[in-house]
């Protein structure tokens, strides 16, 4: 089933809305096994209540306080309280979970849902090697808690439990879908008749045009550069087809010199020696970057589909954000320039030493029902991995040419999950080089080469666990 029969079947609104990883930085956990009935507080299984909870035993949340806040996750908190009167709930929220949690999950004394996100996350590679996770297998096979005749698994769009399945074991909910790709302003673009360009020739020509008009063509996070690689693999892969993302998933040698890398490279190089960036950006964090482009100083930005939500605060009236795909490098391009990069992020994990293992599974069945998955869509704007949950829920702009682009993409979309498997990778070494790149201080060789031996380190040591992806 492709995305554009998902999208029929969930209705005329559509669906679908990150990606991420994060760090037990060097530290050894107390280890810990992942069996799904781990945990102090266990109840007795029923049709009513086929994970176990123990209804008066406490849950802990601990939320990522970032672009979605914290008030969606409260209200799911409710839900479960509904469910559970007599069970106490702990709520707190951190934008550092690796700093606030580490030390717990070395001392054995873990809270029972973390949402694993943010700059400082905990790297699931450092978690799921040490056996620190708890298997959500059994989630999976739970029935829906308001879709009849449903499992949990059979709600969930395609590629949501492939994201957060290392060797075969479900041990990563990630909740949100993103479509990740070049944002503008509709109300801009339309006050300036400029059309968004489907190929690389006309890209370059309409910055040339944006910059004689005295606004910046591009600008972007400098403080996080990585977040210019998504755009510049993502054309890689259009030319070259999925097996360029699958070859930079596996650690192949030379994944990131293929000739779609260096033809995409090359290109991106165009919008640097031109001086087509804001001036500036290097400097400038995601929140600065992604502000400058809502005041109208670049016309260009790369980002997930939070980034509506993220801006809410300001944002112009009408200004009407619109995610577009890459522009195609040529006629010769494996997938079609609709064809945008779409994949289940924004992990949660339940901790397998938490005392509450089975309300941390229930927490996210709550999450995944119906009613969780329309009430986040409708307080944050975006979109989760629950199959058909947007229908009658009115969409913002942004959201809105999300669906779209999805619905355009088709069959033809792609991802890679490479900063899943190994987050040094993306947030430090292909950072780096983003970093050098961007800033006109490397070339696309040179670029390339910096994220090979980056692949490369990864590769070689030893004290890293290695994840095969298949095609």
């Amino acid at each position: 089933m492709n995305r554009r029969d998902i999208l029929r079947r969930s209705a005329a609104a559509g669906l679908l809305a990150t990606p991420a990883a994060g760090l037990l930085a060097g530290c050894a956990t107390s280890g810990g096994d992942d069996k799904s009935d781990a945990g102090t507080y266990k109840g007795t299984k029923s049709e009513q209540n086929p994970l176990g909870v123990k209804e008066d035993a406490p849950l802990e949340v601990v939320i990522f306080n970032g672009g979605f806040g914290e008030e969606y996750a409260k209200a799911h908190e409710a839900m479960y309280k509904e469910k559970y009167p007599k069970a106490e709930i702990k709520h707190s929220a951190t934008q550092e979970i690796n700093k606030t949690l580490q030390p717990r999950f070395v001392d054995g004394t873990p809270p029972d849902v973390v949402n694993n996100s943010g700059a400082g996350q905990i790297d699931p590679n450092g978690l799921v090697s040490q056996n620190a996770l708890a298997d959500l297998g059994e989630l999976l096979a739970a029935p829906s808690l308001d879709i009849p005749g449903k499992t949990v698994k059979d709600t969930l769009l395609p590629g949501a439990v492939e994201v957060g399945s290392y060797d075969g074991k479900f041990l990563v909910m990630n909740y949100t879908y993103t479509v990740y790709g070049i944002w503008h302003s509709t109300k801009l673009f339309t006050e300036r008749n400029w059309q968004y360009a489907k190929t690389w020739d006309e890209h370059i020509a309409l910055c040339k045009q944006i910059k004689a008009a005295g606004i910046a063509p591009w600008t972007y996070a400098g403080i996080h550069p990585r977040y210019m690689s998504w755009p510049l693999i993502s054309t890689a892969i259009k030319l070259g087809g999925p097996s360029v993302a699958l070859a930079i998933d596996n650690l192949e040698p030379n994944a990131w010199k293929s000739d779609a890398m260096k033809t995409a490279a090359d290109a991106w190089y165009q919008i640097v020696k031109d001086k087509y960036i804001l001036e500036g950006s290097p400097g400038l964090d995601h929140k600065q970057s992604q502000t400058a482009w809502c005041q109208g100083k670049a016309a260009f930005i790369s980002c997930g589909s939070w980034l509506e939500s993220e801006q809410k605060d300001v944002t112009p009236a009408g200004f009407n954000m619109t995610v577009a795909p890459t522009p195609s490098l040529g006629s010769g391009d494996k997938l079609p320039f609709e064809a945008v990069r779409g994949t289940a992020g924004e992990p949660f994990i339940v901790p397998a030493k938490a005392k509450n293992v089975a309300g941390g599974l229930e927490y996210f069945r709550t999450m995944l029902s119906k009613k969780g998955a329309q009430d986040f869509t409708k307080k944050v704007a975006s979109l989760t991995v629950v199959a058909g949950t947007t229908e009658g829920v009115e969409l913002p702009f942004g959201l809105a040419t999300v669906v779209k682009a999805l619905e355009a993409s088709g069959s033809n979309g792609f991802n890679w999950v490479y900063n899943n498997y190994y987050r040094k990778l993306e947030r430090n070494l292909v950072d780096a080089a983003c970093g050098e790149f961007f800033s006109g201080r490397s070339t696309p060789a040179e670029f390339l080469d910096q994220c090979q031996k980056g692949a490369d380190s990864i590769a070689q040591d030893s004290s890293i666990k290695k994840y095969k992806r298949a095609a």
